[in-house]
């Protein structure tokens, strides 16, 4: 297994004082649970790939109940810095490894995440846990069936922990809401880790989950990848079903939208990718594509195109670098690289904001359902009747996407990827409500618009000490072919690398 030297738990508590720390583990719904005294939370059980944990219990080398406790006092540790877990299952998370122990003691076939531990982001259903989506209305919502992908996580034998914060019905670029509040960054508490899945991010890059399960629209499952230094990868539109999740597929813009995981080695996005897709009967979207094998792809001879201007925010110097050294290791595997960028790229944010064209009413009708009638200033963009357009421009308005679609497709039809960053920086400063987000530094949506999968691993450090994560996107279906670069990228740039060790030592008070 895969160990890291980190600081002891004491010098992190010492170092990134917080205020009333026991207090919000309590106030966010983490339920308290005595686990039986044993190593650090910081050992290798909590450390490490959920691929590697799998094996660990099939082997006996642990059992899952030790597991399920390590990382359960992890979240303790590190969650009233952090306030990313919202929820907690200890008690069944306990009995659940309890059984899942008795399992591998009588022999019985074994899933492929048989007793590792999950936490799930909370704009899914999970059956009989407090579900919110990060909105008032739904303080109370305890859905009566799991989502797709967190029935599929169960079935391959994974256990929920708990649930992780998101911005209200995942619409903001920073995760804070009206229910439980801002969630920080592991590498500085006075930064975001971006959104939506923010929450998912913070807590699999502080070792308190070995993985989580995000959602992406316009880039929230990537840009907290990249913002907290860990790996995540955005899907084709059409291959992972999004039944049970707060933004399903009941809008014409659905395929904006797409569900995957959030980890911190490659290695375990492929293997989490492969049990969470396929048809469901539910989603109508979902395609019936077979699995993704990236050992399969030789990545010498791959044509690599890489770009770190989008024309409205250029990326910053070590973001430049990063992306440079990527395009450069990249290049010494035997990858034919080339600095190129597609043409439609300095439409990307015309095009994507262009297409919210009613006015919010989609997203009134979301806060109607659930009841809410307090949302968070962030959706306020979102919610301008003024903004509604006819049939016939926002008609027109998907013509352009169209086009764009065409023109990326194109553009790809010399190319097997595309290196590019996340965004223009590493992880910002927290926002005030009323601040705006800039959404033009970021690099993701055009990804969305077109569908294609895009995986996330980090190949630099910025001068303040932050990770930063590049982007390699791929033709539709395509998975294998990101995967295989970004396992190449992560062997020869060092991938994840463990946060508190690079956080500054000085006092940190958070207000």
């Amino acid at each position: 297994m895969r160990a890291f030297e980190l600081p002891s738990r004491r010098r992190v508590l010492r170092t990134l004082s917080l205020a009333g720390a026991g207090a919000a583990l309590s106030g966010c719904g983490v339920e308290p649970v005595t686990v039986r005294s044993g190593p650090s939370a910081l050992d290798d059980l909590a450390s490490s790939s959920a691929t590697s944990l799998a094996a660990g219990i099939a082997r006996k080398d642990f059992s899952s109940v030790e597991l399920v406790e390590a990382h359960l006092r992890r979240i303790e540790e590190v969650n009233p810095i952090l306030n990313a877990v919202v929820q907690t299952t200890a008690r069944d998370a306990l009995e659940h490894a309890r059984r899942a122990d008795a399992a591998v003691a009588s022999g019985e076939a074994l899933g492929p995440l048989h007793g590792v531990p999950m936490t799930i982001k909370d704009s899914f259903d999970t059956k009989g846990v407090l579900s919110t989506a990060g909105t008032k209305g739904r303080q109370g919502f305890v859905p009566e069936a799991d989502a797709t992908v967190v029935s599929r996580l169960k079935s391959a034998g994974a256990i929920l922990l708990g649930k992780t914060n998101t911005p209200e019905l995942t619409f903001a670029g920073q995760t804070d809401n009206l229910v439980y509040g801002r969630t920080n960054n592991p590498y500085d508490p006075r930064r975001s880790p971006g959104g939506s899945s923010g929450g998912a991010a913070a807590i699999v890059a502080a070792f308190g989950s070995p993985f989580d399960i995000g959602s992406d629209t316009g880039g929230s499952i990537r840009a907290p990848a990249h913002f907290a230094g860990v790996t995540g990868l955005k899907p084709t539109s059409g291959r992972v079903p999004r039944t049970g999740h707060i933004v399903g597929f009941d809008d014409v813009l659905e395929s904006l939208t797409t569900v995957g995981p959030i980890a911190r080695t490659v290695e375990d996005l492929e293997l989490l990718l492969n049990i969470i897709s396929g048809v469901d009967g539910k989603d109508p979207a979902i395609a019936p594509v077979g699995p993704v094998n990236s050992a399969a792809v030789d990545v010498e001879g791959l044509r690599v195109a890489y770009y770190t201007d989008n024309t409205h925010v250029p990326a910053d110097a070590d973001t430049q670098a990063s992306v440079y050294a990527a395009a450069k290791a990249l290049g010494d595997r035997g990858c034919l690289v080339r600095e190129d960028r597609p043409a439609p790229i300095p439409r990307t944010d015309a095009v994507m904001f262009s297409l919210f064209a009613d006015g919010g009413a989609g997203i009134e009708r979301r806060l109607a359902r659930a009841g809410t009638d307090e949302p968070h200033p962030w959706l306020a963009p979102f919610l301008d009747p003024t903004a509604a357009v006819s049939a016939a421009e926002a008609y027109e308005r998907i013509e352009a996407w169209a086009s764009y679609r065409r023109e990326m497709l194109a553009f790809m039809g010399g190319y097997d990827a595309i290196v590019c960053p996340v965004t223009a920086h590493p992880a910002p400063q927290h926002l005030a409500p009323s601040e705006s987000i800039d959404y033009a530094s970021w690099y993701t949506e055009a990804f969305n618009l077109t569908g294609w999968p895009a995986t996330v691993v980090r190949c630099g450090t910025s001068v303040d000490g932050l990770p930063i994560g590049i982007q390699i996107a791929a033709a539709p279906w395509r998975e294998d072919v990101s995967l295989a670069l970004a396992r190449t990228l992560e062997e020869d740039l060092g991938g994840y690398q463990p946060p508190f060790a690079l956080i500054r030592r000085e006092r940190t008070t958070l207000e």
